[in-house]
Order: C-alpha cells, then sequence, then structure tokens
C-alpha cells in the first residue's frame, strides 16, 4: 500500500494494519500508528520519575520502563514494518504481562522465590519459540489468557480499596480497555470498508493512545494498593491538575 513516498526498508514482511503505507515519510511506512505511541512512553516517564522520587519497590520502576520500552518497541515495529521489529515490540508485551503477574499475585504466594523464578524462564522460553516459530491468531490468544489471569486480581484489589480516587483509576482502567479493544478490532475487522472512506479513524492508533493511558492507570492502581499493604499511608493527588499519580508517606523507620 505504498503511496506518495517509496519504502526506505524494503517490502513489508511483518503484519500490515489498516493505515496506508509510507504516505508521510519514506522513512516511517505507518505514520499515525507509529506517533500514537509517544503518549504511552511520556505516561510512563511520568510514572517512573515519580516511582524513583517516592523509593517506591524496584518492581515498579522496572514495570514503567517495561511499558517505556514496549511503546518503542511498538514505533519501531509500525516504521519499519518487519518481522524482526514485529517479534520485538510482542516479546515485550508477553513479558509486561508477566511482570503484571508477578505485582498482583506475590504478596500472597508462599514460596516467593518459586514465582519469580518460574516467570523468568517464562518468559525466556517464549522469547526463544516466539523467535523461530511466526504465530498469529496464537499470539493474540495467549496474550489475551495472560490478560485475563491477571482481571480476577485486579478486582479482589479494587472491592479491597475503599479510597474513592483510587476506584476511579480502576474504572478507567476499565474504560481505556475497552475503548482502546473497540478501536483495535474495528481496525482490524472492518479493514476493507474502513480503506474505502474518506477518512480513516486510525483505529489501530487510537489503541496505542487509549491502552498508553490504560497501562498508566493500571500502574498506578497497582502502586496504590502496595503503598496499603506496606502501610505507607498512599493517596491520589494530580499532576498539573490532570494526570493522577500516588502520593506515600511512609514511616521515619522507613
Amino acid at each position: 500500500m505504498e503511496d506518495r513516498f517509496s519504502s526506505f526498508w524494503g517490502p513489508v514482511t511483518s503484519t500490515d494494519r489498516c493505515e496506508k503505507n509510507y504516505v508521510h515519510s519514506s522513512y516511517i511506512a505507518e505514520f499515525f500508528n507509529t506517533i500514537s505511541n509517544v503518549p504511552g512512553i511520556l505516561l510512563a516517564l511520568i510514572g517512573l520519575i515519580n516511582a524513583l522520587r517516592q523509593r517506591f519497590e524496584k518492581r515498579f520502576s522496572v514495570l514503567h520502563i517495561s511499558n517505556m520500552i514496549l511503546s518503542i518497541g511498538s514505533m519501531i515495529y509500525h516504521s519499519t514494518l518487519q518481522r524482526l521489529q514485529q517479534q520485538g515490540d510482542e516479546t515485550p508485551m508477553v513479558w509486561e504481562m508477566l511482570l503484571y503477574f508477578y505485582i498482583l499475585y506475590s504478596p500472597d504466594w508462599h514460596y516467593r522465590s518459586t514465582m519469580p523464578t518460574f516467570l523468568f524462564f517464562y518468559g525466556v522460553g517464549f522469547a526463544v519459540v516466539h523467535a523461530l516459530v511466526r504465530f498469529g491468531i496464537g499470539f493474540k490468544v495467549h496474550y489475551v489468557i495472560l490478560c485475563l489471569l491477571c482481571i480476577p486480581r485486579m478486582y479482589k484489589y479494587y472491592i479491597y480499596t475503599k479510597d474513592a480516587s483510587a476506584k476511579r483509576l480502576a474504572k478507567l482502567y476499565i474504560a481505556t480497555l475497552l475503548l482502546g479493544s473497540i478501536c483495535g478490532l474495528s481496525d482490524q475487522v472492518f479493514c476493507k470498508q474502513i480503506s474505502r472512506w474518506y477518512f480513516n479513524p486510525q483505529g489501530h492508533a487510537l489503541w496505542h493512545i487509549f491502552m498508553g493511558f490504560n497501562s498508566y492507570f493500571a500502574n498506578t492502581f497497582l502502586m496504590f494498593c502496595r503503598a496499603q499493604q506496606r502501610e505507607w499511608d498512599p493517596k491520589i493527588v494530580h499532576f498539573l491538575g490532570v494526570i493522577p499519580y500516588v502520593e506515600i508517606q511512609k514511616p521515619k523507620s522507613q
């Protein structure tokens, strides 16, 4: 689907989304699908700064860095549309879900050393297999299963959280997940029809934007819940009056 510019990266070897290629630049295959990852990077950076500034546990710094890596990987994939870069986008998606699984379930895990060991080897094993085998629908099914495994624990945290602002974050997490999924699925299922429209709503790009906020809301909610577990007296405040983040007050002994 080349248009005004020639392809700098060569023939498309990855999954091609419902956006005309090389319309705005010969170096960026899917312009909107590429730049739509920027909000996710900025939000992850805000979360990382807050986690480091208040000395949250390292798992949350790693989580925010993981979000940044995922968004950067997605930018590289959509700008090149090459199979190797697509794998570099999809593998971190699985690693990120394994990290969420650890954060959600590790506080009540009886044998704490077994969980990170299992998740580490699972992540390495998936990366090796994914490098050798080109998944199609199998990757999506696998990723959805990992997401579904996290939902019951998120719901448990929600019902045990009394703070209204924290509950609002959980609701925003669900809302952005649903909206992003609708946009992404519509872009994929109705691509032929959308391609004939004068204006392309860029559903996959909207998926990136919604999921950038989705990850940030999830991370902030989990930071609040963890701070409650550690008795750090957390509260939700807002950066520039808009972006929520967790403010904590650690006991002097910590």
